[in-house]
């Protein structure tokens, strides 16, 4: 299915793809099927045994194939894996956490170190948890200024056995993965911005991740934000790079760099973090709409506004305010939060991000009364 359950700070919202059409599934067995039905009776709702059986059925399914057991073990581990890790993150889906990335190889005595112990710590007060992957450099940092309790480690199995750092490493947070995909998914997946320190093939991988995640629509808008330590350039000539060379031979959408921002300072890079969530919380597809939830209403003249300033996102009709949709029945903790409603034009998320950020602006003004 099409339809991800994630975590948005403490509420199961629907990851952003458009519907598709539901086909059945089954082992083809109807001896079997049956089985199946009875054994998911009592876990969770309708949708949740829909899905057990469903799971239940491909690997039934993996038998009738006659997989290869170098297949089976991937799946396994993986499907072992993430259990553990969703087990791991439930009790924390509440609260709302930063994707933190740099070098394993940063010393304690480099700017970029203190920046992102400063930064897990001001997180951390501002009530979020910070997850790195659990190792030594920028890894460690984070986790040092967040502390134990605001800390969740994702920590990779290699052939030279990386350690966790000393703050995670005895913590129930601790998730230690086999996989880099897996380990990829529960980043984006369990995070609501993703930071950048500077490092290696590693940072880069989980930076483009995020970018290309959020290009194409397949994960919810975030902030994603790159650290430029004092008196550096490390990012300087990958982000002109992105901005000139990839905008101007067509590689990306003009309004492509508009999915992420720099920082040079700590305070910077949390406040880009905390003002992305300043007016939007979430958002939701139902049907052909799209569902912008808010923390405050925004008046009729600020949606003429965007309906003028962000025509070329609709694919007909014009931004509207609306209380919850019955569809979103199945998300009470939600209800409370305004909305905007409309219909997508799903092919520029560049513009998505603008349309976030000018939703804080204007949101922005109605909390101060102006």
């Amino acid at each position: 299915a099409s339809a991800w359950k994630e975590s948005s700070a403490g509420h199961d919202t629907v990851m952003a793809q458009p519907p598709t059409v539901r086909h059945s599934y089954t082992t083809g067995n109807a001896a079997v099927d049956a089985q199946l039905a009875e054994l998911v009776q009592g876990f969770g709702d309708r949708l949740d045994q829909r899905l057990l059986n469903e799971l239940f059925t491909s690997v039934y399914r993996l038998g009738l194939d006659r997989a290869s057991t170098g297949d089976l073990k991937v799946l396994n581990a993986a499907v072992k894996e993430l259990r553990f890790a969703f087990k791991v993150f439930r009790p924390y889906r509440h609260v709302r956490k930063v994707a933190t990335f740099g070098s394993s190889r940063m010393p304690s005595r480099h700017p970029a170190y203190r920046m992102a112990r400063d930064f897990g710590r001001l997180m951390a007060e501002a009530g979020w948890m910070v997850i790195t992957g659990a190792a030594s450099g920028i890894m460690k940092a984070g986790h040092e200024g967040a502390g134990s309790e605001a800390s969740i480690g994702l920590n990779i199995r290699l052939p030279f056995e990386q350690e966790a750092n000393p703050v995670i490493a005895r913590s129930n947070k601790l998730i230690n993965c086999k996989y880099f995909f897996t380990r990829k998914l529960l980043f984006i997946k369990e995070s609501h911005a993703t930071v950048l320190f500077p490092g290696g093939f590693g940072t880069l991988d989980e930076g483009f991740e995020s970018l290309t995640l959020i290009q194409t629509g397949k994960t919810d808008p975030r902030p994603i934000v790159f650290v430029e330590p004092p008196k550096s350039r490390f990012w300087q000539s990958l982000l002109r790079f992105m901005e000139e060379r990839m905008v101007r031979e067509g590689m990306i959408e003009p309004s492509d760099p508009s999915l992420y921002q720099v920082a040079r300072e700590t305070k910077e890079a949390v406040a880009i973090i905390l003002r992305f969530y300043s007016t939007y919380h979430s958002l939701r597809y139902v049907g052909d709409r799209l569902v912008l939830r808010l923390h405050r209403a925004l008046p009729p003249a600020a949606l003429d506004t965007l309906t003028r300033e962000f025509r070329e996102l609709l694919a007909s009709g014009r931004f509207t305010a609306s209380g919850p949709l019955p569809e979103e029945a199945d998300e009470p903790e939600v209800r409370h939060l305004s909305r905007i409603v409309f219909r997508f034009s799903r092919q520029r998320y560049g513009r998505l991000i603008e349309l976030i950020h000018r939703l804080n602006e204007l949101g922005a003004s109605v909390g101060a009364g102006k």
